[in-house]
């Protein structure tokens, strides 16, 4: 993996770059769509395409518990399994399993989980999630990290913070000692941790920057801390992390949360919020956003924006998608969700157009009258 710093710009910490992988090309910023398994819900391949999706996140909790890495494996990998010819991430699951407080133990080895789905008993370590994403086959890798909740003591931000680093230096030793089992190159990132203690996140940023990782992600923020305490950590790890590796802000977000980052140097972002929104019937558009299920779409035959070349915008009307979804069709959620993939891949399109024009922070402030920052 490859990337180039493109332009900087000179109101803030913004920037436009490029990602190479062996499957192609990532220009940042970019947003993710979220795939995690091995499916961006009620999307087709050729439908992401036709979005402008550059790269979909998967994740590995999820892909191992079901269908399993293994079946994966024998299908060529995920990329083949799925037929997605463009870059993939692959989160580690150690959010996952941070969410499965009761089904879960943390030791300083791995964790081990019950599954989800039926129960079974499972071990991750920093080394087997590594293996897993070897057979998985993405091009990025994340490493295994301990995500703390929101509120936690600052001896619980620090225990799950050095447990990160050292499983971090673990799967960068095996990451090194083991090879990819498909013909493409694969990279992995760190993840910052600290929750919201701002000496924590120092510590974290610097140490894994001296393990010389290929990108570093921003972890455990999204999971109930007050906004300006999110981009306050934000902004803060991305004045330590090195300029000359991306940056990747996990689990962000709204529009405005990813406008903001972006000014703080994030490059990368992912979020469930315009697939599970849209498949609700909740649709973002240049004007704002839209509960489309609400009575005042009932007889309302303009398009769901005017401003966006989306299918569902070029072709229906926003009285057709609410009676869609009135009715319980298929169709309503495949709509909106294309809508919305479409709109978050075109929102970071355009500031990565006006960071390298070099004048990104003035269009930001315009955009700031529609999504409230």
């Amino acid at each position: 993996m490859r990337f180039v710093l493109e332009r900087k710009d000179s109101q803030s910490k913004a920037r436009a770059g490029r990602i190479t992988t062996d499957h192609g090309c990532i220009d940042t910023p970019i947003f993710m769509p979220v795939g995690t398994q091995a499916t961006v819900k009620t999307v087709t391949s050729e439908e992401l395409l036709s979005s402008n999706a550059q790269v979909i996140l998967g994740n590995t909790y999820h892909l191992y518990l079901r269908p399993g890495d293994t079946l994966i494996h024998q299908a060529g990998g995920l990329h083949s399994f799925m037929d997605w010819n463009r870059p993939i991430l692959t989160d580690s699951g150690g959010f996952q399993v941070f969410s499965l407080a009761k089904l879960r133990k943390i030791k300083s080895d791995g964790v081990s989980f019950q599954s989800h789905i039926d129960g079974s008993y499972h071990t991750f370590t920093p080394e087997s999630v590594i293996d897993i994403q070897r057979n998985i086959g993405s091009d990025i890798f994340m490493v295994l990290d301990e995500c703390t909740p929101y509120p936690c003591s600052n001896n619980e931000a620090k225990t799950a913070h050095e447990r990160t680093i050292d499983w971090a230096r673990r799967s960068v030793d095996h990451f090194n000692r083991t090879k990819s089992r498909y013909r493409h190159a694969q990279s992995l990132f760190g993840i910052v941790q600290g929750s919201i203690d701002a000496s924590l996140r120092k510590e974290s940023a610097s140490q894994l920057i001296d393990l010389n990782m290929d990108g570093y992600a921003i972890g455990g923020l999204a999971v109930g801390e007050p906004k300006s305490a999110m981009m306050e950590m934000t902004d803060l790890c991305t004045s330590i992390l090195p300029e000359e590796k991306p940056r990747y802000l996990m689990g962000v977000g709204k529009p405005e949360d990813i406008l903001e980052a972006i000014e703080y140097g994030v490059d990368m972002f992912d979020c469930v919020i315009p697939t599970r929104n849209g498949r609700k019937g909740t649709v973002y558009t240049w004007h704002g956003k839209m509960i489309l299920k609400n009575s005042e779409y009932q007889n309302d035959f303009h398009p769901v924006d005017s401003d966006c070349g989306c299918y569902a915008c070029q072709h229906h009307t926003r009285a057709y998608l609410r009676h869609l979804f009135q009715s319980n069709e298929i169709l309503g959620m495949r709509l909106a969700t294309l809508h919305n993939l479409f709109f978050y891949l075109d929102l970071v399109k355009k500031a990565r157009f006006h960071i390298l024009k070099g004048d990104f922070f003035s269009w930001k402030k315009e955009i700031n009258t529609v999504y409230s920052i």
